[in-house]
């Protein structure tokens, strides 16, 4: 534990870029897993080889989300106290 350094100042919190892009990804995939439930007709399941490329598209998407905003939590940015650093 020698290159250990002390947590001191605040974290980042809703001003982190992790967290800004997971919010985004969350927006556009909620709306591609509306879409792939609820407005995709048979016939644009064929064009896409069978697969419902909204559905699944929004649910990668949101997995995405879930996975930064798990690594914004574990390792959140710290962002020194000015008074720290005079």
């Amino acid at each position: 534990m020698a290159n250990q350094t002390p947590r001191s100042g605040q974290t980042a919190g809703a001003f982190d870029i992790r967290v800004i892009i997971a919010a985004l990804f969350a927006i556009y995939g909620l709306v591609l897993l509306v879409v792939g439930l609820a407005a995709t007709s048979p016939e644009d399941v064929e064009k896409a080889a069978g697969i419902n490329i909204n559905l699944w598209s929004g649910i990668g998407m949101l997995v995405f989300t879930a996975i930064f905003v798990l690594w914004a939590r574990v390792r959140p940015i710290r962002v020194p106290d000015e008074s720290a650093q005079q």
